[in-house]
């Protein structure tokens, strides 16, 4: 249902949500951290990560404070691991309203400490190795070190060692070398936590793409984010098949008019009309989400009808040319949605515009577009 001031809308359909932890949760004997970094990857992240809960996940995961805070300023009272914050930050709050913290470095752990003493209580700490993204986490060299002090913290009461994890780089490639080769080197860490009297409660690996195809990697712990969603970060219809997409991005035509051939349309004329045709003119552009790469690519569905993006988007509108289709002012258009109607998929606009279906709905759902829920909210 439309909003009667409306020319645009995100619809987030809560029930596709909870659906795909649902499925994924019955896919795996771990328990389920269900990703709502990114404002949910545009699907709000509140909404989405109660959904998911009711689903059954068991944690949330964040990249900053910030979010930890929303979720706990929300009412959620489930574990949630924040992993991407500097010493400096509200540490001691964090600490304070029962939030977990990644540390990857002896700084990083300094940091958890003196929040520890601030906020009189032991800090939930989970310790990051990297093997092999070469992104967060502390190297391989450093990690006897770091879980050796990690240890003194947690003897002197100052942390629990919650937690010990990674993160994949290949996982959405299944059969990829660096799969196995990080599996290994997370397995030796292990080992070595071990070793050195850290024993964490939860060890967690697995992304969605490992979630999806990778049982061996799932440990404690497994860390969907995009397949909460509904979209896989695989290019297997058969996986995609088992989630459904939860964001329809649409519009509502503003204006029509005829155009003879050979008139350029939207800046710098990249699209002339090859005879005379109608085209319609859309209220959304890259300040909305559509990426300016979308430009004579972006597919729509427009009464029945596929057509593509004709001319340079433009930061609050794109053209579309119709041909002699019968469009009016107030039409609905719809960018993308789960497909049931013929409309694209967020992955068909990240295969037009040579990026990530990730990338898409974060987009849209994170900008001046108002979010329409459906299904249940509680």
């Amino acid at each position: 249902m439309w909003q009667a001031d409306a020319h645009s809308q995100v619809v987030v359909d809560l029930d596709a949500i909870r659906a795909n932890v649902r499925t994924l949760r019955s896919s795996t004997s771990a328990q389920v951290m269900a990703v709502v970094k990114g404002d949910g990857y545009g699907h709000g992240m509140i909404p989405a990560a109660r959904a998911a809960l009711s689903g059954g996940a068991t944690w949330l995961g964040v990249c900053t404070l910030d979010e930890a805070f929303g979720l706990r300023d929300a009412g959620l009272s489930t574990p949630v691991l924040a992993w991407l914050w500097l010493p400096g930050q509200p540490v001691a709050r964090a600490i304070a309203g029962d939030v977990d913290l990644s540390v990857a470095s002896l700084s990083q752990l300094t940091a958890v400490t003196a929040g520890a003493r601030e906020a009189g209580r032991a800090a939930r700490v989970h310790l990051k190795i990297d093997t092999g993204l070469s992104r967060g986490g502390a190297a391989a060299p450093e990690w006897p070190q770091l879980v050796e002090a990690a240890g003194k913290a947690q003897a002197d009461g100052y942390a629990e060692v919650v937690g010990a994890w990674s993160h994949f780089a290949c996982a959405d490639a299944p059969g990829h070398e660096t799969v196995d080769r990080q599996l290994a080197a997370f397995t030796d860490a292990l080992d070595t936590a071990q070793r050195l009297g850290i024993q964490p409660q939860v060890r967690h690996l697995a992304n969605s793409a490992a979630t999806l195809t990778r049982p061996d990697t799932h440990f404690d712990l497994v860390r969907p984010g995009i397949a909460v969603y509904g979209l896989s970060p695989l290019d297997d219809p058969a996986v995609r098949a088992t989630l459904r997409p939860a964001m329809t991005a649409r519009a509502r035509v503003l204006l029509t008019k005829r155009l003879p051939a050979g008139q350029g349309v939207s800046y710098g004329h990249t699209y002339v009309t090859q005879r005379e045709s109608t085209v319609a003119l859309v209220p959304l552009g890259y300040a909305d989400g559509v990426p300016r790469h979308a430009s004579n690519s972006g597919p729509v569905l427009l009464n029945g009808g596929r057509f593509t993006v004709a001319g340079r988007v433009c930061m609050d509108q794109f053209v579309l040319d119709v041909g002699d289709a019968e469009v009016g002012e107030g039409d609905e258009v719809i960018l993308f949605g789960p497909g049931d109607q013929g409309e694209p998929t967020a992955d068909d606009w990240a295969d037009a515009v040579g990026t990530i279906n990730y990338e898409i709905v974060t987009r849209f759902g994170s900008t001046r577009v108002p979010r329409v829920y459906r299904g249940d909210v509680a």
